[in-house]
């Protein structure tokens, strides 16, 4: 199990996160998806035998929440 905090500067809104979570929750191996909009940040906690970060960054950017780099 692997947890990773994504910095994603254009979350403002409960709303926001609600959208990431979604989108994250629905790949395979992910496990858990939390954020906070002070500090505008999503943790994900995956299998990483069955999940790929490249790939949730993309579900996220996808929805139009960059991750910054």
């Amino acid at each position: 199990m692997e947890t990773r905090t994504l910095e994603a500067p254009d979350i403002s809104c409960a709303h926001c996160l609600q959208t990431i979570q979604e989108a994250v929750e629905k790949l395979p191996g992910v496990h858990f998806v939390s954020g906070d909009t002070d500090t505008k940040v999503v943790i994900v906690e995956y299998d990483s035998a069955r999940a790929d970060l490249d790939l949730i960054e993309r579900a996220m950017e996808d929805e139009g929440y960059p991750v910054k780099k």
